[in-house]
Order: structure tokens, then sequence, then C-alpha cells
């Protein structure tokens, strides 16, 4: 029997919207995304803070998000049912403040059937959305021993990708593609050691769920759009939960936070900088003891500049 999911805790919730509006006493007023709604609880605290000319964009992949996004009557809200990285459609300097909270959430990876997790046993899909694509299973079915290896090693950090590859190969050619969590859990289980009470499949399920989303090429366009939309002063906060993803972020901050000289005319004007990096926020311990799956959280806080792209 499927455990009763927990319910879904935002994590830093306070502390993002406070970063997004920035306490500037116009922000009420302004115009914001929300580039992955998930079950709203971000969406939700900045409509409480928002004027009645305000507006909130919200973005999601997820089927079951947009439901949930549907109980929302509020005509400053509109959601649309696609990947954050579609907010660079958006007009150009329309967005005071965007917001990502990156990652899977709690109803998604205790929902059995979604394939997110290895502690359930369902169907190996790891699809944001369920509407449409290629599930981990279907890709698995198909793909050759390097293309396996790439993934689970670039995407997971796992240094017996290899082996792994190799095993699930072995078992197609055997006994048929891999189904389910369970199935691909106890593969991986028989090559890799646990590693300080981590489950030894941890890496190479985060790897194939990054993989079968496109989640970090997916933030870089995001990230790149972000530039285009947002006005000068604007911000851009985004949460990130494991260090692909952070190291990513960290870059695009600091490489459009500085004066860029060419080096082929030492004498022009350097290219001004894009972004004034603002902060780096954990949560609180008393956050992580209330809500365990926040401890890895790190959100990083930017500033648009006056300067176009």
């Amino acid at each position: 029997m499927n455990p009763q999911p927990l319910q879904h805790i935002t994590v830093l919730l306070h502390e993002a919207v406070d970063a997004l509006l920035g306490g500037a006493v116009s922000a009420a007023n302004g115009t914001y995304v929300d580039g992955t709604f998930g079950r709203g609880g971000h969406s939700r605290l900045i409509l409480s803070r928002l004027s009645p000319q305000g507006r909130l964009i919200a973005f999601d992949k997820d089927p079951l998000a947009i439901a949930e996004a549907g109980r929302i009557e509020d005509a400053r809200f509109s959601i649309r049912h696609e990947g954050f990285r579609h907010m660079g459609e958006l007009p150009a300097a329309s967005v005071d403040g965007i917001l990502m909270d990156l990652g899977v959430s709690s109803p998604q990876i205790d929902q059995a059937d979604r394939g997110f997790s290895f502690r359930f046993e369902g169907p190996l899909d790891m699809r944001m959305d369920t509407t449409r694509g290629m599930s981990v299973a279907q890709w698995l079915a198909e793909a050759e021993v390097q293309q396996i290896t790439d993934v689970i090693r670039d995407y997971g950090e796992e240094r017996m990708a290899y082996p792994i590859a190799k095993a699930i190969v072995a078992h197609r050619e055997a006994h048929g593609p891999l189904q389910t969590t369970t199935e691909l859990s106890n593969l991986v289980g028989k090559i890799v050691k646990s590693r300080d009470g981590q489950n030894p499949a941890t890496r190479t399920f985060q790897a194939l769920r990054i993989f079968i989303n496109a989640e970090l090429l997916e933030l870089e366009e995001a990230l790149q759009a972000s530039l285009r939309v947002l006005k000068p002063g604007g911000r851009l906060a985004v949460i990130s939960f494991h260090s692909l993803e952070d190291r990513i972020v960290k870059q695009f901050i600091a490489d459009h936070s500085k004066e860029v000289f060419d080096r082929r005319a030492p004498f022009a004007a350097p290219k001004p900088m894009h972004l004034k990096a603002l902060e780096r926020i954990k949560p609180s311990k008393a956050e992580v003891e209330a809500n365990p799956r926040s401890r890895s959280a790190v959100m990083r806080v930017a500033e648009r500049t006056e300067v176009p792209v």
C-alpha cells in the first residue's frame, strides 16, 4: 500500500517573497513571475502582498499543479501549462521580479505513480509533464550503454555510472526493459554501496529525472530569458536543491555581475554588468527541523541593473 503522501511545505517561503518584492513601496503594484507554481505556496503569498494593480504570472509543467492553480480565483493571477523557459516570450522589461523554486515537490515525490522515488513501487516515469514526452522507462528501453553512462555520471555525479549502465542494458537483453522504480532501485543497489545512510539509487534517480525533464537546459534558458524580461531594479530569486543547479545559478549571476573588457580593444569602455548579486540565503535551523527536505536548499538573489542587454 502506498503511504499517505506528505503535505508539501514551501521552502524559504517568506524569505523568497521578501527578496522578490525587495521591500519597495511600489513593489506591490508590479508584475511578477513564479516560474514553478508547484502547489502554490509562493504564489499565494505573493498575491497577498500585491495591490489591486499587481499581477502574477505562473508557470508549471505538472498537470496536477495546473489543477491546483485553477483553485485560485483572482483576476491578478494567470497560469501557463509550460516550463519556465517560456517566460522569455513575455514582453521585454515587463517584469518586476522572477522566482524559480527548482526541484521536485513533496506530492510529486510521494505519489507512487509518478515514479520519482525509489521508496515506492511505481512505473518508471519521472516526467514533470505526464501529458507529453518520453518516460525514463521508454528511454532506458532504447538507450545505449554509453548514453546511460553519460547521463548518470554527468547529472548524478555517480562514479559507478558505467557499471550501472551495463547492468541496465544486460537486464534489458536478458529479461526485457526495466519497468518499475523497484526494479531500477534493486539493480543499482547490487552495484552501489550505501553512502552515509543515503539510498544507493539516489544519484541514479536524480540523474534520470534531470535528464528526462531537461532540467538544467531549461534552467539555463530561463536564466538567460530573465535578463530580457526583468525591468531595471527587478529581482531574480532562485532556490536550488542540489549542487548542479546551484552551480549554474551562481555562475550565471557571477558572469553578469561584472564589467567585461574586450581584450581586442584594451582602451574601449568595458561592457557594463547586467546584474548585481545581493545575497545567498539558507533555511534556518528551525525550518530544517520542521521540514528536513529543506536542508539542501540555497536561494541566490540578484537585481537587474539599469543597463539593457
